[in-house]
């Protein structure tokens, strides 16, 4: 065993060379097979590492080429071939390494290289060398049930760049659903454990990664993910140059680019190196954009710069080589200075550091003016220069500024240096542009003087006043002069009917501007010429005239806009004597306003003659309102509608005419009308007025008691008013103006006999309605005031009645009463016994006495003619107060009554006085006072009766309503 270990090695040795010789000698060449020593991986970087090297290397060193393949999942799955050339030496290893698209944690893969000798020095090969055997490459992962590994773990990859995500199963995992930022992701099935999702032209989401999380059912976690950290693309730096400005440092600037740094320090932002090749010398910059290298030898005049920028992903660089006095950047210049000469010049100075006296610049020189840059122009200057402005504009303000570089061999400009100036005022240069208007009112001239303010090149300086001067043509030494204060642009003159010449001129601090002089002729303000209309077009109006003569000094044209939303501003135009038309343009014009234009000819003595009127829109429009329609001369079968005229300045175009649409029921149209048949079964008849100046139309042929309907609306070139309600209206009845001419005299008859009745109303209530005589007012009052008893009691004997009427007698002594004054026997009457009802309900005859007291007749009173004989009231308790209430009359009378057949015979005859006067207070009787301090005046009053003291009972009517009584004693007169 021992010896075959010996013997073999030995017999290769032998063997080999033999076999090279022999291989020579029948002209093939000796394979020499790579040999692989190991395969290694990066799982991090997805990357196969391969080492091998060539044995029996029989030369030094050879050039060969070597043909890798890799494989996946099996042997036969070819997925990679590769050709790899280099130069071999003896017992070298050699390596290569391959970045794999898929994790190699995902699958197995195999590996195997062969060679061929590609050397002069050596026979020459047609064939590649046998294969070297495969080599396994995996890792080991081990997944548990129910769990999911995704790969590969934190990605840092380039935008716009590809990865494939592999998916490891774990037993009892199923429906596996991925998300990528929220958008599903899709993959294949690889195995029964193994999936892929291949994902192309990723893209930056942002610093801090792209998200892919996955979920499964039956899972023990969820969910499970992995960060794709996506940089942007590293960008080669530009525009990189480098100069100096003092021979000491050169400063070098690029435009780095987009930032790469990525968060949770997976990338940092890029580095930037500069290298010089002539001097070796390599500095890493401290800025992403620029970098100060310091000139240590200061004999090197070329030099040769690699700008190389570099992060975790990949590296650029460029590259520039230059001449150092050809990259010379001026520093700006310094003490400029700027001195004013007069209103329109101005010097200015400046120095540039120090060169030497033999170094020439060109410096570069302008002026502006509001950011506008109005001159500008290019001096050849050593270390100071100057530099004069001219034809500046007065009370204006500018800015200048100057730049040099190199003028031998021009770089590029130093920084601007700049100085701010202001030129003084001056006097305005420019007469004013003025015009007037002139109306006659009075007798006198009102005019109204307008001027545009001077633009500011023009005023050269501010406008303080405008010195007016009128002066009277036919009184020359007649003059006055007016002042207005700026910012007014126009002023009102009363002048009287004289012609006169109006001089205006603008003043600032410095002095005044060219005069501007007008002309006004006695009959300015009087002329009448017709007016035309003219069409405009939505930018505006051609105006054209007829001269009137051929010395016109020139002409002016002025419009106003009429609308009612906004005030008349005056505008004028001035132009040259040969011409005849003009375009008016403005943003100011609108469709639907009304533009009147006035064509002036201005005479060689600067007097104004009106020429033309024109009047026209850039654009008609429908009417905005209809007309205010009144009905006049409403009958039965006709009536006339009228309506007011409008104002024609106001209107959104011209008025052509008018339509008068009527609709009714039942209705014949006229025949100049048009007839429409409606929907609802109505007729609607259209009329139309085609003179504008006609405001009024007849309907005539309507129906009695018929509801008719109408409108009336303009109409233009553009088209009519609006569609608004119709007005009805209902016609009246044939005979309705017959009852109207009864009815009305009546009425007014009525109402003038209603007039005079209230006019007569005290003369028709005396007559008819006398007032009636109030007791609390009689002579008799004053007698009861005088006694002691406090109640208004009368007796018998106070006064005298003037006639007795005897109801029925008594047998008995006979009653005697004395009458003052004469007896009236004529008046006295017998009139049929009353039925009183007695004590045990029987009904008989009762006497009873009606008479008249003079003492309550009013006119008795007043004449003073009545006779008083008072005499002392007996207190008995049966006396009732004057203001005792009717329904308690019946129970003191019989109460009283009985008292007195108590105490009286059965012959006596006693009479019990009532006076049945009105409730003092004007029909409230319940409400009476007994012991009243005042008497209440009312004019209710009713006839007075003397009733039997004897009675056993007494029954009232509900109809009397007694407000006293009086008891007559027995034997009392």
């Amino acid at each position: 065993m021992a010896f075959s270990a010996v013997l073999h090695p030995a017999f290769l040795l032998v063997v080999l060379p033999l076999k090279a010789s022999l291989s020579e000698v029948l002209g093939e060449p000796f394979q020499l097979i790579p040999e692989i020593l190991t395969v290694s991986i990066q799982s991090k970087l997805q990357q196969v590492n391969l080492q091998w090297t060539v044995p029996n290397l029989t030369h030094q060193e050879l050039k060969m080429g070597f043909q890798i393949e890799i494989s996946r999942m099996n042997a036969s799955n070819i997925i990679w071939v590769e050709d790899y050339s280099t130069t071999v030496k003896r017992n070298q290893v050699l390596h290569w390494n391959w970045k794999s698209e898929i994790p190699l944690e995902c699958v197995t893969h195999f590996i195997r290289i062969r060679a061929m000798v590609d050397d002069a020095n050596y026979p020459p090969q047609n064939s590649w060398s046998n294969w070297s055997s495969w080599k396994e490459v995996s890792v080991q992962v081990s997944v548990a049930p129910n769990t999911l590994l995704i790969f590969p773990k934190s990605k840092l990859l380039e935008e716009g760049s590809n990865v494939t995500i592999c998916l490891l199963y774990g037993q009892y995992l199923y429906n596996v659903s991925c998300m990528l930022q929220k958008e599903p992701i899709h993959g294949e099935q690889l195995d029964s454990h193994v999936s892929l999702i291949k994902l192309n032209n990723v893209v930056f989401h942002s610093h801090s990664g792209t998200n892919i999380y996955c979920q499964a059912m039956n899972a023990t976690k969820t969910p499970f993910g992995t960060v794709l950290f996506v940089s942007k693309v590293l960008e080669e730096p530009k525009n990189f140059s480098c100069e100096t400005q003092d021979f000491k440092t050169l400063k070098c600037s690029w435009e780095p680019g987009v930032d790469t740094a990525l968060t949770w320090s997976q990338q940092d932002s890029q580095n930037y190196t500069l290298y010089e090749s002539f001097s070796g010398r390599s500095e890493l910059s401290d800025h992403r954009n620029s970098h100060n290298w310091k000139i240590t030898e200061e004999s090197q005049e070329t030099y040769n710069f690699t700008l190389t920028t570099e992060n975790n992903l990949r590296k650029r660089s460029v590259n520039i080589i230059f001449n150092l006095t050809h990259r010379v950047h001026l520093k700006a210049p310094h003490d400029v200075t700027l001195e004013t000469v007069d209103a329109k010049k101005a010097n200015m100075t400046w120095k540039m550091h120090s060169r030497g006296d033999n170094y020439i610049l060109l410096c570069q020189v302008e002026l502006q003016h509001e950011t506008e840059v109005i001159h500008e122009c290019n001096v050849s200057v050593h270390m100071s220069a100057s530099y004069l402005f001219s034809d500046l504009e007065p009370d204006t303000e500018y800015k200048a500024r100057v730049r040099c570089a190199d003028a031998n061999h021009f770089w590029k400009w130093s920084d601007w240096a700049q100085k701010a100036f202001s030129t003084p005022e001056a006097a305005p240069s420019q007469a004013l542009d003025v015009w007037r208007q002139v109306r006659s009112e009075n007798g006198s001239h009102v005019v109204t003087l307008f001027w545009k303010p001077l633009l500011k090149s023009q005023a050269n300086g501010k406008i303080v006043s405008y010195n007016i001067v009128v002066e009277n043509q036919d009184r020359p030494s007649e003059a006055e002069h007016y002042s207005v204060q700026a910012p007014a642009l126009g002023t009102q003159l009363s002048l009287d009917m004289c012609s006169y010449k109006i001089h205006i001129t603008a003043n600032n601090s410095m002095g005044v501007s060219p005069e501007s002089v007008m002309a006004l002729s006695n009959d300015s303000g009087h002329e009448e010429v017709h007016e035309k209309r003219i069409k405009g077009t939505k930018d505006g109006f051609h105006i054209s005239w007829e001269p009137l003569s051929g010395d016109a000094l020139g002409y002016v044209v002025d419009w106003c806009a009429h609308s009612r939303d906004q005030h008349c501003d005056l505008k004028w135009k001035n132009l040259g004597p040969n011409t005849t038309s003009t375009n008016i343009t403005s943003d100011a014009f609108k469709p639907g306003v009304r533009y009147n234009f006035r064509i002036f000819e201005k005479s060689v003595q600067q007097n104004a003659q009106l020429l033309e009127k024109q009047t026209g829109y850039t654009q008609e429009l429908a009417p905005l309102e209809n007309p205010k329609v009144i009905i006049n001369n409403f009958t039965s079968n006709s009536f006339i509608l009228s309506w007011p005229g409008y104002d024609s300045d106001f209107q959104s175009a011209f008025i052509e005419g008018y339509r008068v649409y009527l609709k009714s029921k039942e209705m014949q149209c006229h025949p100049k009308g048009k007839r429409t048949s409606l929907s609802d079964n109505s007729v609607l008849c259209e009329y139309e007025i085609k003179d504008p100046e006609q405001k009024s139309f007849t309907v005539e042929n309507l129906q009695p008691e018929s509801l008719y309907e109408f409108l009336v609306t303009p109409y233009t070139s553009a088209g009519q008013g609006p569609n608004e309600t119709f007005t009805k209206v209902t016609t009246p009845d044939e005979n309705s103006h017959m009852l109207l001419k009864i009815i009305l005299p009546m009425t007014l008859c009525v109402l003038l006999i209603v007039i005079a009745c209230y006019w007569k109303s005290q003369w028709v209530k005396e007559k008819c309605y006398p007032d009636i005589p109030n007791p609390y007012k009689s002579s008799i009052l004053s007698l009861i005031k005088s006694k002691k008893n406090p109640h208004l009691i009368m007796n018998v004997k106070d006064c005298i009645p003037d006639v007795l009427e005897v109801i029925n007698k008594v047998e008995g002594p006979k009653t005697q009463c004395i009458v003052s004054g004469k007896p009236h026997n004529e008046d006295v009457s017998i009139k049929p016994p009353s039925s009183v009802p007695t004590e045990d309900g029987s009904s008989g005859p009762v006497p009873f006495m009606f008479f008249e007291n003079f003492t309550y007749d009013q006119s008795a009173f007043d004449s003073g003619s009545h006779g008083l004989n008072p005499g002392p009231l007996k207190d008995t308790p049966g006396q009732l107060g004057l203001l005792t209430p009717p329904d308690k009359l019946l129970n003191v009378l019989e109460k009283d009554y009985m008292k007195s057949l108590a105490e009286s015979p059965t012959e006596e005859t006693s009479l019990i006085y009532v006076s049945q006067l009105a409730s003092p207070m004007c029909g409230d009787k319940d409400s009476l006072v007994t012991n009243s301090p005042k008497p209440v005046h009312c004019s209710g009053y009713k006839r007075q009766m003397a009733v039997p003291g004897r009675l056993p009972s007494l029954a009232l009517s509900e109809s009397n309503s007694l407000t006293s009584m009086i008891l007559l004693g027995q034997g009392e007169q």
